[in-house]
């Protein structure tokens, strides 16, 4: 195990498997003091953790999910 890995940031997972990009990224911001640019890259980070461990749980397909989501 990586002793520098930092835990996933899963103040957003409601938000994230709700298909609400922007509250979600909006969340990690608030929570992580960050800036939107880094909120973002976590919130993709976490959206593709989620993925993998709970695919069951999105409702859309990928390509559907970020469909009139530009960054």
């Amino acid at each position: 195990m990586n002793e520098n890995a930092q835990p996933p940031v899963t103040v957003a997972d409601g938000e994230i498997l709700a298909g609400r990009i922007l509250p979600g990224i909006k969340a990690i911001r608030e929570h992580l003091g960050c800036p939107l640019k880094d909120a973002l890259l976590a919130f993709h980070a976490r959206y593709e953790e989620l993925r993998q461990e709970q695919p069951g749980a999105f409702a859309k397909t990928p390509d559907e999910y970020w469909s009139g989501f530009y960054s």
